[in-house]
């Protein structure tokens, strides 16, 4: 059981450090605008060495930020549970540690994989017509990465709590 918590904290601790560097780096897309190259991420646009905060109202970018923020803090609640998991006292008896921890990690999968859906989406069936040299960028693959990080961490805490419970009914009472 330990074994599992301990790779589901690994793959949450990393995966929720990716989540935050990929909501926060404004490297989601590149392109050549006027013969120049530029990036943008969610919350900036540079041109050249120059770059401005996007002030404009977007609803697929207000979407994608709302989301990564949602799925970060799913990610770190789950971190936190994660960790009392480890101590063995239940303040809850229908409640398990472990199990919570994989229910908060899946749900920072999915709002994760709203986000980068959502981005994924208007990038390719808007900017991508707009932009003819245009190209996904790291902070948009970490995106990815951290899904699978975050999935990957609730699959280890459900695993840690099928054994767990399979250890309890199995001992006499």
């Amino acid at each position: 059981m330990y074994s599992f918590m301990g790779g589901g904290l690994f793959c949450a601790w990393v995966g929720t450090i990716l989540l935050v560097v990929a909501t926060a780096t404004d490297h989601w897309m590149q392109y050549r605008l006027s013969g120049s190259f530029a990036h943008q991420g969610l919350w900036r646009y540079c041109l050249g060495n120059k770059c401005y905060l996007q002030t404009e109202s977007i609803a697929y970018w207000n979407a994608t930020r709302a989301f990564m923020i949602l799925s970060s803090l799913c990610a770190t609640s789950g971190i936190i549970m994660g960790i009392l998991a480890f101590a063995q006292q239940p303040t809850f008896a229908r409640l398990s540690r472990p199990f919570s921890a994989g229910i908060m990690f899946f749900a920072s999968t999915f709002f994760v994989l709203l986000a980068l859906a959502i981005y994924t989406g208007v990038t390719v069936s808007f900017l991508g017509r707009r932009f003819g040299d245009w190209r996904f960028s790291w902070s948009y693959i970490l995106g990815w990465v951290a899904l699978l990080m975050t999935f990957f961490a609730g699959i280890f805490y459900m695993c840690a709590y099928r054994m767990h419970e399979c250890r309890r009914l199995s001992t006499p009472r």
